[in-house]
């Protein structure tokens, strides 16, 4: 086996002009992970795609375009994972050039072969297949059952029903291609119910044990402002998907939140504390107005029963029932301005029906001295 390096990163003209037959990555759709090789020619003004032709031989060139990886495989195993970017070309029974150690070659690939057999194809038959290393996107979840979320707003145990979606990328292709995707597949998808359904229950698990380590901080309502800090967590799971690097070579790398859904009772719950609220704050707002204006029942009634009196520091304060006290102590002699400025306190006061006209003449006279 052997892949010798010609170049790396895009194909420039002078390489797109020499080889004129390649086999290189066909389109992956958003949630395809692994996908056969193509065969493309080129003429120096692009590349038509001539078919699928994932079957490689001596002499075979292959282009690896960017955040895409390669590996060759036959009956006996995977014999070579290309990783970077550029283009090769295979060389039956030849060293492999993309690696700087042969005993790191030899070491690494021997443990590929042991796990994982391609049968079915010829041993002589050497095939190429292409992984996506982009995000994969949109893998849609839905909690099967309701969840229990401990609201500290409505302080009480809330159900409800989560729907989403994440995003992963594979991050480890030897991991990837060795633990999780199956034997003799050279196409593989996300969107495949049977693969989703080996992931689904990870997520689900780890997902619930972030729901409640943020009920004590967020409300229901912030859950779906809350989706970096949803997949943080989730990555650092230890029990479930958080443990999908190291098991399968992937990773979360985002989680959206798209709705939140209240279970029929757990809505009636909301909407009855919700109404209780409004009653208390209702009945609040009618204790103050009631007590307010008993309050000032009871200044008018003092006031018309023993002049202003006492009374007068619970109407003017403090400062204005010192300037009335001075009416019963001849001793102490208003200014003119302050004559005045009582006499207007007691003209409004007429005026708002508190004090009679012959009460307002009365203490007018004491105030002026008359």
């Amino acid at each position: 086996m052997g892949i010798i390096k010609a170049f790396t990163g895009a194909m420039t003209g002078t390489f797109a002009d020499q080889w004129k037959d390649i086999i290189t990555a066909g389109v992956f759709d958003e949630r395809t992970a692994i996908a056969p090789g193509v065969k493309k020619s080129t003429d120096g003004r692009g590349a038509n795609i001539n078919g699928s032709s994932d079957i490689i031989s001596n002499g075979s060139k292959i282009y690896v375009p960017e955040k895409t990886a390669a590996f060759i495989f036959s009956e006996s195993g995977i014999e070579d994972i290309i990783t970077e970017a550029g283009g090769y070309e295979y060389q039956n029974g030849m060293s492999s050039s993309i690696f700087n150690d042969d005993s790191i070659e030899q070491s690494i690939f021997k443990q590929v072969k042991d796990r994982i057999g391609y049968g079915g194809i010829s041993g002589d038959e050497k095939k190429i297949t292409f992984v996506n290393l982009r995000e994969i996107r949109d893998i849609k979840f839905g909690t099967r059952g309701a969840q229990i979320f401990n609201d500290m707003y409505y302080g009480t145990d809330l159900e409800i029903f989560a729907y989403g979606s994440f995003t992963i990328q594979i991050k480890d292709v030897v991991k990837f291609i060795k633990n999780f995707v199956p034997a003799n597949v050279t196409y593989y998808s996300f969107d495949d119910v049977h693969v989703r359904s080996q992931i689904s229950s990870d997520f689900l698990q780890s997902f619930t044990v972030v729901l409640n380590s943020l009920s004590s901080t967020y409300r229901i309502s912030q859950l779906p402002s809350q989706g970096n800090a949803i997949s943080n967590m989730i990555v650092h799971d230890s029990d479930n998907a958080g443990t999908w690097g190291e098991r399968f070579g992937f990773e979360i790398v985002k989680v959206s939140i798209e709705n939140i859904e209240l279970t029929d009772d757990s809505r009636e719950l909301v909407k009855q504390y919700s109404s209780h609220k409004m009653n208390i704050k209702a009945y609040d707002e009618v204790s103050q107005k009631t007590s307010n204006i008993a309050a000032q029942q009871k200044i008018a009634q003092g006031i018309q029963d023993n002049g202003l009196g006492d009374a007068g520091s619970m109407i003017f304060g403090m400062n204005t029932a010192q300037g009335l006290g001075t009416i019963a102590e001849p001793r102490k002699i208003m200014s003119l301005d302050e004559q005045i400025e009582m006499l207007k306190k007691l003209k409004d006061l007429m005026d708002a029906g508190i004090l009679s006209e012959e009460e307002f003449i009365t203490k007018k006279k004491e105030i002026m001295g008359l």
